[in-house]
């Protein structure tokens, strides 16, 4: 079986691995996110002589994903210092003569979990990771979704908690779902990081809260099959249940279905691939990239 090369490029970390094409890894290495130059010349040692057939990549972003833009494979307006209109693509392109996948490091993770994960046999499903920042990815009918660019669903508005008072942390919009939910918004508002919170601290509720609103909105317009949600925030474990009671009291049975109702604990779940859903979803995208050769 041919090998590929997958890239998770994080805000935090880069993540780079190769695997078959059955989304087996066969090896992995990580190493931290610092200046282009620094990043991504790591990047281009490890896969010396790996002989991928291809290599995926899932980034963070705002990215240019839309295939014959003058800036297609470009980082964009990222608020990550020295990242912005970097060509992440054209630099792996240049070094390596294969063909390279490119989309947001959630739509990898959503095509990961749909591919080999928690979605799998399903026709659609959302991935949303919650952490340094907030992201989601979708499937639907077999695709993820594109548009103009690629979802921003991170940075939607949501219902204010009436009692809280923190301002909001996103630099662009302050208070939209990633500026109150993101794992800096926990720690600002409380004074700890998120994991160092007891599970019955207030925190949670909040955190829930706001989930919860844009849960219900992506099933409202979206109609998943299978709600896949990861990120540091997410290792909290006593979050679901939290999460799933809040959405079932907003939606207030308006949407009938048993994935919604008795069947909610099976509805929203963790990454069955876990820590691995980025970094297999990036194989998943090289396997696109072969098929539009």
């Amino acid at each position: 079986m041919e090998l590929l090369g997958a890239i998770e490029a994080g805000g935090t970390k880069f993540v780079c691995g190769i695997g078959k094409e059955d989304g087996t890894i066969i090896d992995r290495v990580s190493f931290p996110t610092t200046t282009p130059e620094e990043t991504m010349g790591q990047v281009l040692k490890y896969f010396e002589g790996k002989e991928a057939k291809a290599i995926g990549i899932g980034s963070f972003g705002p990215i240019d994903p839309v295939l014959g833009s003058p800036t297609y494979g470009y980082i964009t307006t990222t608020p990550k210092p020295h990242w912005g209109q970097y060509n992440l693509v054209g630099t792996v392109a240049e070094r390596f003569n294969v063909p390279i996948g490119f989309d947001t490091d959630v739509n990898g993770a959503a095509l990961g979990e749909y591919t080999w994960g928690a979605a799998r046999g399903l026709d659609s499903c959302l991935y949303i990771t919650v952490g340094t920042g907030i992201g989601a990815g979708a499937v639907v009918g077999g695709r993820l979704i594109h548009g103009l660019s690629h979802p921003e669903m991170g940075h939607i508005v949501v219902r204010r908690q009436p009692e809280d008072t923190y301002a909001g942390s996103c630099p662009y919009h302050g208070d939209c779902l990633e500026g109150l939910a993101a794992g800096p918004a926990i720690g600002h508002r409380w004074g700890k990081p998120a994991g160092d919170l007891p599970a019955d601290h207030p925190a949670w509720e909040m955190e829930a809260h706001y989930l919860a609103h844009a849960l219900m909105s992506y099933v409202l317009i979206l109609s998943p099959q299978k709600i896949v949600m990861g990120g540091g925030v997410m290792k909290q474990s006593h979050l679901f249940p939290l999460i799933r009671t809040k959405l079932q009291e907003l939606l207030q049975g308006y949407v009938q279905h048993p994935a919604l109702n008795a069947d909610i604990d099976n509805y929203i779940v963790p990454p069955k691939l876990g820590d691995n859903a980025g970094l297999s979803g990036a194989l998943g995208l090289a396997k696109l990239a072969i098929g539009r050769e």
